[in-house]
């Protein structure tokens, strides 16, 4: 007898591949009955019954591991657990190096593997030729072996996913259609599918390579494209020995995937082809198959016969050219969907049979507990907005960040597809005076200024080349004299009405109530006192503020925000709709930093107000002019100088510019770039979000308790902080000066008495006092320790903690 759908669920999950019955699983596992899986076709179909199966943990950030690591932990017991094999197996995997700059990479990602406590292996090409004796190691500078890696059965992992599911209580219903969704305000009300309705609490979008049309039932964008994957299976040989672990060979662009006496030889080529009808993927194409491009997959297979010299003997067996989904950056879509307060998405993953454990236990953990358990910001769709999900700028960015899966990834690289799309009104202007863009959120933003015989174009490499004579003459611009800086792309937000002084004092942990004029800034914690938002808020008038934050942050900021409105009107009984309004203002105000030693002199050229120290002091904002121009200056620093922000209606920006450059001629006034920020605001130890604070950690351990103001009522986070405030913290950040000046990004090893005790969240180099600088969060009970070491591409070198800023640490530069 056929079971018949239930009218209700408290989860649905659209999407039967590996990451859906991954979700189900943890759901279920987690105590969670009530959990509907709904399939269109078959368990495994779309992209999951197709892909290779190679399971590789490693990734530069410690969370992102985490997530993989996740994943193997649960393929060693998922057979006890579910009764049914994955068919896992633990072999290992080998990353080889064919140049100087690819094994610097490995370099990199061996510190920061010791940082996090994974066991990884450098390898000397003998080394690596008895871990896979089939590879040619003529001309390999070495290579890395981690051990834990592996290759798994995709069909067999997802039927064990969907066993332990049912037997968990769970629900699975294949050969179901989810024709729409059915929403109530903020809310998805009603799945409907082919046979019945059924009503929801949460929602989760798990459908693969139909994420976007499943977006669409609900009235959101999933910026999620498909593109062609393609690799081949060789025949069978008594030559090919069992037991081999995966190979990668990113210089050559292709893996190496063991089989039953055969290899399966995949490649990331520089273009695949993209699948992007208007309407979506075709939905009745869950087994399609492309035909096999033989022109792509030379690109590939030809350097895989030179290091693996066997398969120019054997024959092909088939080719397997299927569609695989995969985001603007490359990286899955996970978490809360903005404008819906029910609707998750878990979709994108090009590494889905790696990341599914980890992946289905952090969104079962977001949906029973209200966060990841980890942050994911990396991951976190919010990092996109409406622009990502466009036809064509989702579906170029995606083409090139498939084209980069194994490019060496440079510091500072940048996309180059989809560019100048949001322009500031200086873009022409400061892009005739030699300015070097890069990309954020769609913005073009200056990363730095070519001057003299420097061409006007980007140089990469791991050693910072040529950033001494381009970065260090901004720095020490900003340092010595006067800069200019376009901030044009910070979100900025007007939250206005009656009861937003009140909702904003119980969402950020410090005092916003103060005389309009005045400017707080502020961490926005959540209940467990980890860190959501790093923002400035400016008081406009008694019920006005503006909330300031980062270029590619507005879209989580406001979710964050408008999420925490929704609990705080149900606190106060105040319910009517105006009683708070969030208004994005970003595009109408373009925003100029002036700052440095000099600063002040060059702003009291431009207006007649009085911009002393006593009339305009720090952290306050006044309505002036600059010149003709209307502005509201806010004298605030984040390079630890004398300086003011700027806002500027749009139409002003290009005057306002001009009259500040022309007043600052005198003073040697000098543009500078966000390259030559992050440089100068080391030196300050002040932080960024998403680097060096996170929902990781907490006010306390970042240094910031200063900021929270206990006397004001409660806020968001408050209890928990009073817990961590009488308990202690196990680790606080510190800034480590290092004795040689060794190339350092963040992500180091931190070591002290010869053991690892840290990983860099930071780092860049010191111009001011030529040092290189990391920050790192360090436990407490080594902080007196009197000698540390860092490790950078093999190389170590001493290092000591920093009281406070190593530049200024008084701040008589920025209250003067």
């Amino acid at each position: 007898m056929t079971a018949s759908l239930p009218s209700s669920a408290r989860i649905v999950i659209i999407g039967g591949g590996v990451i859906g019955t991954s979700i189900a699983y943890h759901l279920t596992r987690s105590g969670e009955k009530d959990v509907l899986l709904l399939e269109k076709s078959s368990l495994t179909e779309g992209a999951t019954w197709h892909a290779a199966g190679l399971v590789g943990q490693f990734r530069s950030q410690q969370n992102l591991m985490s997530l993989m690591n996740d994943s193997v932990r649960l393929f060693d017991k998922l057979a006890d657990e579910t009764g049914q094999d994955p068919g896992w197996r633990k072999f290992g995997s080998l990353r080889i190096a064919q140049t100087q700059d690819r094994w610097k990479e490995l370099l990199k990602s061996y510190s920061a593997a010791q940082a996090v406590g994974f066991e990884m292996e450098m390898l000397t090409p003998n080394e690596a030729r008895d871990v896979y004796p089939l590879i040619e190691t003529s001309d390999l500078i070495g290579a890395a072996f981690i051990p834990d890696d592996g290759y798994i059965d995709p069909n067999s992992l997802t039927q064990a996913y969907a066993k332990g599911t049912r037997a968990n209580g769970g629900r699975i219903f294949e050969a179901t259609m989810v024709k729409s969704l059915l929403r109530d305000g903020d809310r998805i009300s009603h799945v409907v599918t082919d046979e019945a309705t059924i009503e929801v609490e949460t929602v989760v979008n798990a459908a693969g390579l139909w994420a976007r049309q499943v977006g669409w039932m609900a009235g959101v964008e999933i910026p999620a494209a498909v593109v062609e994957h393609q690799y081949l299976v060789t025949e069978k040989s008594d030559l090919i020995p069992a037991g081999l672990p995966a190979l990668r060979d990113p210089d050559g662009g292709f893996y190496a995937k063991p089989e039953p006496g055969a290899l399966a030889i995949g490649g990331w080529e520089k273009l695949t082809r993209k699948v992007n009808p208007v309407e979506g993927f075709p939905w009745q194409n869950e087994r399609h198959l492309f035909d096999g491009d033989m022109d792509r997959l030379l690109e590939f297979f030809e350097p895989a016969m030179h290091r693996i010299p066997i398969l120019g003997e054997l024959g092909m067996r088939s080719i397997v050219n299927g569609p695989i989904p995969i985001s603007p950056d490359g990286e899955p879509i996970m978490g809360p969907v903005p404008g819906l307060n029910n609707f998750f998405s878990a979709c994108a993953f090009t590494s889905g049979i790696a990341a599914s454990g980890g992946a289905g236990k952090a969104i079962a953990n977001w949906i029973l507990e209200g966060d990841p358990g980890l942050d994911l910001w990396p991951f976190d769709i919010r990092r996109f907005g409406p622009l990502h999900a466009g036809q064509r700028f989702l579906h170029e960015r995606a083409v090139e960040s498939y084209s980069k899966y194994y490019a060496i990834h440079w510091p500072g690289e940048e996309l180059e597809s989809a560019r100048a799309v949001r322009r500031s009104p200086l873009y022409e202007t400061l892009n005739q005076q030699g300015a070097v863009f890069g990309s954020k959120f769609g913005w073009e933003r200056v990363n730095w200024f070519a001057a003299g015989d420097i061409p006007q174009q980007d140089v990469l490499g791991f050693d910072r080349p040529q950033q001494d004579i381009t970065i260090g003459r901004e720095h020490r611009a900003a340092r010595e004299a006067v800069v200019l800086i376009d901030m044009s792309s910070f979100t900025k937000f007007e939250i206005s009405g009656p009861h937003a002084c009140g909702f904003l004092q119980y969402l950020c942990v410090a005092n916003v109530d103060r005389n309009p004029g005045t400017a707080t800034y502020t961490q926005l914690c959540n209940k467990r006192g980890g860190i959501e938002a790093d923002v400035t808020i400016i008081r406009r008038s008694s019920d006005c503020f503006w909330l300031i934050t980062g270029s590619g942050l507005g879209v989580r900021d406001r979710h964050w925000i408008e999420s925490n409105l929704t609990i705080y009107l149900s606190r106060t009984s105040a319910r009517e709709s105006n009683l708070v309004t969030i208004r994005d203002i970003t595009s109408g105000h373009g925003v100029i930093n002036l700052a440095g030693p000099l600063a002040r002199k060059v702003l009291q050229k431009v207006c007649d107000e009085d911009v002393s120290h006593e009339a305009f002091p720090f952290m306050s904002a006044k309505d002036i002019r600059i010149g003709y121009a209307p502005a509201l200056a806010y004298r605030v620093t984040y390079i630890g100088e004398l300086g003011w922000e700027l806002y500027i209606s749009s139409e002003y920006m290009q005057y306002a510019y001009e009259e500040l450059q022309k007043a600052g001629q005198e003073f040697n006034i000098m543009n500078i770039g966000y390259r030559a920020i992050d440089s100068l605001r080391l030196e300050k130890r002040y932080l960024a979000w998403g680097v060096d604070i996170s929902p990781d950690y907490n006010p306390f351990e970042a240094g910031l308790q200063f900021l929270i103001d206990w006397h004001k009522g409660d806020f968001v986070g408050a209890e928990a902080l009073a817990k961590i405030k009488q308990q202690g913290v196990r680790r606080k950040l510190v800034c480590l000066v290092l004795d040689n000046p060794l190339p350092v990004f963040g992500g180091e090893a931190i070591f002290s008495d010869g053991e690892v005790v840290a990983q860099a969240t930071s780092g860049n180099f010191s111009y001011s006092t030529g040092n290189s600088l990391v920050l790192a969060y360090l436990p407490v009970d080594v902080l007196d320790n009197h000698e540390f070491r860092v490790e950078s591409f093999g190389e170590q070198s001493p290092a000591t903690v920093v009281k406070g800023a190593i530049y200024d640490p008084e701040r008589k530069k920025i209250l003067c």
